[in-house]
């Protein structure tokens, strides 16, 4: 599989005799790391030239000349880090049974009553699916199985069910499956009253879909089979052939997504075409599914607007003239711009994240200091409250409210320590009712752990918040491992959530920390805003802030600070990796984006062309330059680096798997330290790793399992 140069050949025999010294002095075990083919391959724009010598690693999916080489290279790998974690084995399987058994595995979800039905999901004892079932009426009733995953899972190594979706009438069930994990779903028709499954059968799609109200019309989202681009909604009637369904919309921009969704009156079947920064709607009456849709408002440019009906009008949610978004309302007949008024305005220091629309009530999803919070006005008095959470740091967020005319509503709290909680909230008494608590089997309690909310200075002056959680007894010496945790792009927001798994690192004296960096939402839009395009450095330079932090304020110390990120978190990783090698005893990359040139030049791949608001186009020389400048595989440097463990999946098609094996391979040949560097590929899944309720915790058993031997942590 391998041919090396002499040069590679002087480096690899090198290499072998120092890994064997260092063998004999560290914890890990001798082993010889692979050693990728070099090919060059020339790259690059604006009178710049890249020598990607790595490039033939893409061929899985382009199924070049080089497919089997790439296979063989990915499982060389494999070994290499089968060997040098052989000695955890145990530890990782007894870490593995731990969090496996903190989780309920006979469980049901709380029911949620949506039109005559209360629709839940249970897991039974050792199985790795759901049921999802429905009850007519009251609780009381008999259970309906709808599906029953377990048992459609068999014979296959990963299987995803999306789009769930039921008619009008409540005869019919619409989902979408995937076996692969590439994110390309065939939408199959079930009959719930006799249980055949029609032989409609629709693909590629996205998986979701919307029912018309006459029961017979499913309206789904097309995707390109190479790109994985959504590129068309179309319109299927049930019984005919899915080679006939009808465009009844084609995007022609390839930076946008679309999907097909309805409004909670459940009155209008609703097109959405968005990219980062600008957004469009269309509209249709369910009623007649058969009619054309009709702009809601054109797009704009650098305007994002979302839309919600309530009766004779339509809510807006636009950042149209608002940084922060504000909340607008127009009539029914007169969508356009022109006739929007305001309902809530424009504030600098909260963002108004969403609505949730109810008979009597609105309920208002805002963001200020970091946190949520819910905004609860009464339409009648316009009297408004807020609900009271009561912590430092948590997380918060409405749930399943599907029902318009009620006073009751769903919303789901968790903290670092609080466990994820579902609670019913009347908003006319403003009373709260605790529905369920994700049990902790074996026992928790949260008076052992303590939680902080700390701020640390950027270079710019800016207070980055980090939140932290440890169990009772730790002490700021420098000495206690730590955790940080950060994603920082697309405007996603990282809230402090609870996480059984993670008790297992509290528990033999890790701190976790959560780095809240631009890039995200959580201090408002001005913080995404600020950590994308020409100023996503500000991402890399505020994580190694919190980490300098950290160690200054003594909660640990370099040689115990670890970072970990996925996907554009992973960009994160690389990015720091390059910049401050000294900083971390070790760094998880979860499936990373760290060739972001190579990715960003290549409109034929999934992402790309949706990413540009992002990241930029590097096909404009000052887009290229500044990616360029920080992209980590094109930054690699002969010096030494951390500890490092790597992490992908085959079939990957978010971040592709060649992305990660290309930056290993590059980081092989340059770093100048005999620290561990491992990838992990999973050859049966993709982006979002196993399926199932319980594989993936062999994933998260490795991670620990990694940075328990770097500390010395034994069973």
């Amino acid at each position: 599989m391998l041919f090396l140069t002499s040069e590679l050949l002087f480096y690899f025999y090198f290499r072998v005799l120092t890994k064997y010294i260092v063998s004999k002095m560290t914890k890990w075990p001798l082993g010889v790391p692979p050693l990728a083919e070099q090919k060059n391959y020339e790259t690059g724009m604006h009178g710049d030239v890249r020598n990607d010598e790595y490039y033939w690693m893409g061929d899985f999916f382009r199924e070049g000349p080089d497919l089997e080489q790439v296979v063989d290279y990915l499982n060389e790998e494999n070994k290499y880090t089968d060997l040098m974690m052989g000695e955890t084995t145990r530890f990782q399987e007894s870490l593995f049974a731990e969090m496996k058994g903190r989780i309920k595995e006979k469980d049901e979800s709380v029911p949620v009553f949506s039109n005559g039905y209360y629709y839940y999901s249970r897991s039974e004892e050792g199985e790795q699916y759901f049921k999802y079932c429905r009850k007519k009426g009251a609780l009381t009733a008999p259970e309906e199985m709808l599906l029953d995953v377990d048992e459609l899972a068999k014979g296959h190594a990963y299987y995803s069910v999306s789009g769930f979706n039921i008619s009008p009438d409540n005869k019919l069930l619409a989902y979408g499956v995937d076996t692969v994990s590439r994110r390309q779903y065939p939408i199959h028709i079930k009959n719930l009253e006799t249980g055949e499954l029609y032989t409609d059968s629709i693909f590629p799609t996205t998986g979701g879909s919307e029912w018309g109200n006459d029961n017979k019309t499913l309206f789904y989202t097309a995707t390109n089979p190479q790109t994985l681009l959504s590129e068309k909604i179309k319109r299927h009637t049930l019984g005919t052939d899915s080679n006939l369904d009808v465009t009844v919309y084609t995007e022609t921009d390839n930076s946008n997504y679309i999907g097909v969704g309805k409004t909670k009156s459940e009155q209008y079947i609703v097109i959405a075409s968005a990219a980062t920064m600008s957004s469009e709607y269309r509209i249709l009456d369910a009623d007649t599914p058969e009619d054309s849709f009709t702009v809601f408002q054109p797009r704009i440019k650098d305007v994002l607007y979302d839309i919600e009906h309530d009766g004779d009008k339509f809510l807006i949610v636009t950042n149209k003239d608002a940084l922060n978004f504000q909340l607008m309302e127009t009539p029914v007949g007169q969508t356009g711009v022109e006739h929007w008024k305001e309902v809530i305005a424009h504030r600098d220091d909260v963002l108004l994240e969403g609505i949730d629309v109810f008979k009597d009530f609105l309920v208002v999803s805002e963001r200020k200091n970091g946190l949520i919070q819910l905004r609860i006005r009464n339409n009648s008095t316009l009297q408004e409250h807020y609900v009271d959470f009561g912590e430092p740091a948590y997380a918060a967020y409405t749930g399943s409210n599907p029902e318009f005319d009620t006073h009751s509503l769903r919303f789901v709290y968790t903290s670092l320590t609080t466990p994820s909680s579902v609670f019913d909230y009347d908003m006319q008494t403003r009373e709260k009712e605790l529905k369920k608590r994700q049990e902790v089997v074996g026992g928790y309690d949260p008076e052992e752990y303590l939680t902080e909310r700390l701020y640390a200075q950027s270079y710019d002056g800016l207070q980055i918040p980090i939140s932290l959680v440890f169990k009772k007894g730790f002490e700021k010496n420098g000495k206690a491992p730590l955790l940080l945790y950060a994603y920082g792009s697309y405007g996603n927001s990282m809230d402090a959530g609870f996480s059984s798994n993670r008790l297992s690192l509290l528990d033999r004296g890790f701190v976790f920390a959560i780095a809240h960096v631009r890039g995200g939402q959580e201090m408002g839009r001005q913080w995404y805003e600020d950590g994308k395009l020409f100023k996503k450095k500000n991402t890399f330079h505020d994580f190694i802030t919190c980490g300098e932090y950290l160690i200054a304020e003594q909660y640990t110390s370099a040689a115990h600070l670890y970072a970990e990120g996925g996907s554009a978190g992973g960009l994160l990783m690389g990015a720091i990796a390059n910049m401050r090698p000294d900083l971390w005893n070790g760094i998880i990359a979860d499936v990373p984006f760290v060739d972001v040139v190579t990715t960003m030049l290549d409109e034929s791949i999934p992402l790309t062309t949706n990413e540009f608001d992002e990241w930029g186009n590097p096909k404009e020389r000052e887009f290229y330059e500044y990616m360029k400048s920080y992209s980590p595989y094109d930054n690699v440097q002969r010096m030494d680096y951390p500890n490092m463990l790597v992490t992908t999946g085959l079939h990957d098609s978010q971040v592709q798997y060649f992305e990660p094996a290309k930056w290993v391979a590059r980081l092989r040949t340059h770093k100048t330290d005999d620290r561990v560097l491992l990838l992990k590929t999973n050859m049966e899944a993709g982006h979002g790793g196993a399926s199932g309720r319980f594989e993936y915790l062999k994933e998260i058993a490795l991670q620990y399992a990694f940075m328990f031997t770097l500390e010395g942590i034994t069973e």
